[in-house]
């Protein structure tokens, strides 16, 4: 005789105080709700509406359909060639294994929301109100272009479990009653609630932060961030790097000797920590080799031109001329140089990313399987009779088989004809360390500066870091830096949710 084996099949939802989304009156609501034009967010939330995949993936799941539903392309491929949101995907602010045993924090999983590329607004209830947060529903309610995740406790729904995420899909103005798209599908299904008496849900308190729960407003940026350049929070001398740069540079720049711009840059850099070429990177086009032309698709055309125009902007700043002359003055033999990496000519960097896109093409990215990029061969050619661009060709080889990939390099025009060529033929073409350093120097706080006792040397570099005086697209590349240097480096030492500010100033 086999024995029986316990389980639990969903909920029964208690009613009131909520009201099933598919009952008679929760379909009246619905209806109701339509002809009053508060239900405007709900397609395009059900449209990619999920069920967390874990019982602790209530924040995930929550984030990943909204970033879906806003179209916010992730930037890096979810399986096989498939660009997409997944849970699985939502870790540089928390390990998922750590998120699978205790869930993830209101602060936490605002930082992956601004990680992940989009614009958010976090709102607890303790610095917000329940006419603010009406506000915020009905404008999200009316909309396609916003949406709303709760943060909650079920008790206060005599529901079983404690804190969970939700989107919220719609709003009833007549019943003042929000409709929350539960992701814990499992568990109960969507639900009509009094917005009064959800308020007072997001007003209890996380047990493990001590901090009152509230609200995400969330919405697509009207630009991609990180456009060029990205921080790497995962690889180990994450947390080094970042210290060194939020701690230690400020105290390193108040030293009586610190006389000009040349004398800060090499402060600066004569204590980078080791590794830290892992740190920053520029995000590179990869995609399979093409039998035919090199035509470029619409979408990676204009990808690549607005990240050869960041590069751009980036060398029209005055920083960036001041690292120029900084790192010419340098000889190779001296120990204080900076590097990004052992190897900062083209065809090496393109040889790497070559094995990286071959990874992400073939769905492997991040297994134990070796890949090995036997050739590079970097051309300037013209595509779809528009300007010239630099193409790295690699042939990559996993074992016994292997496939060609293209790296597409937002470039300068400056001159480039060879093959494999060496780092002195490729001088400037392509986001090398001048150019990464001056985009990192301005994504640093400008608080940072502060300490420099020269008053004149003072302005001088608030004038040389001021996002005030950088183009737009260059604008927002750095403040997305900025905001991931700020939010991680919290993330890492637990304390984002002490502060969900963004550092924009």
């Amino acid at each position: 005789m086999k024995m029986a084996m316990a389980g639990l099949y969903k909920r029964v939802l208690p009613s009131p105080p909520a009201v099933d989304f598919a009952s008679s009156d929760g379909k009246q609501l619905f209806i109701e709700a339509i002809q009053n034009g508060t239900m405007e967010g709900f397609y395009k939330l059900i449209s990619y509406f999920q069920t967390q995949s874990e019982p602790a993936y209530c924040g995930l799941a929550s984030l990943s359909m909204v970033l879906n539903a806003l179209a916010i392309d992730p930037g890096r491929k979810w399986k096989g060639p498939w660009r997409w949101f997944d849970e699985s995907m939502l870790d540089c602010c928390e390990p998922l294994e750590k998120v699978k045993e205790k869930g993830i924090s209101f602060g936490k999983l605002v930082c992956l929301a601004h990680c992940a590329g989009a614009k958010v607004q976090a709102f607890r209830t303790n610095q917000s109100s329940l006419d603010d947060f009406r506000k915020f529903v009905v404008r999200c309610s009316t909309s396609d272009d916003c949406h709303i995740i709760s943060s909650y406790h079920r008790a206060t729904f005599k529901q079983t479990g404690t804190g969970h995420f939700s989107p919220i899909g719609g709003y009833h103005a007549g019943r003042d009653m929000a409709l929350i798209l539960d992701v814990a599908r499992f568990k109960y299904p969507p639900h009509w609630v009094p917005l009064r008496l959800l308020w007072e849900a997001m007003e209890s308190v996380d047990e493990a932060t001590r901090q009152c729960r509230g609200f995400l407003l969330i919405s697509r940026p009207h630009r991609d961030p990180g456009l060029l350049y990205t921080l790497s929070c995962k690889h180990e001398s994450w947390v080094k790097v970042a210290k060194y740069l939020m701690d230690d540079v400020p105290n390193l720049v108040k030293t009586d000797d610190v006389k000009d711009v040349h004398k800060v840059l090499s402060v600066v850099f004569s204590s980078l920590p080791s590794h830290f070429g892992e740190f920053i990177k520029w995000i590179a086009e990869v995609r399979r080799r093409e039998d035919g032309g090199q035509n470029l698709s619409l979408e990676e055309n204009g990808r690549l031109s607005l990240k050869e125009e960041v590069l751009k902007q980036v060398q029209e700043t005055g920083l960036f001329k001041h690292v120029v002359a900084f790192l010419s003055s340098l000889t190779l033999c001296c120990r204080n140089a900076p590097t990004l990496s052992d190897e900062n000519n083209l065809p090496d960097i393109a040889a790497t990313v070559c094995c990286q896109g071959a990874e992400l093409l073939s769905g492997a990215f991040g297994s134990s399987e070796r890949y090995c990029c036997q050739e590079t061969c970097i051309r300037r050619l013209r595509a779809n009779g528009d300007k010239p661009i630099t193409l790295v060709s690699g042939t990559v080889v996993n074992g016994s088989s292997e496939q060609g990939v293209d790296v597409l390099v937002p470039s300068c025009p400056n001159k480039l004809n060879c093959c494999g060529s060496g780092p002195s033929n490729c001088n400037g073409i392509y986001p090398a360390g001048n150019d990464v350093l001056t985009a990192l120097l301005l994504a640093l706080p400008p608080e940072t500066w502060r300490g420099i006792k020269d008053e004149k040397l003072l302005n001088e570099m608030y004038s040389l870091v001021s996002t005030e005086n950088l183009p737009i697209l260059l604008q927002e590349e750095v403040l997305h830096l900025r905001r991931q240097l700020h939010l991680l480096k919290k993330c890492q030492e637990n304390k984002v949710d002490e502060d969900l500010g963004e550092p924009l100033c």
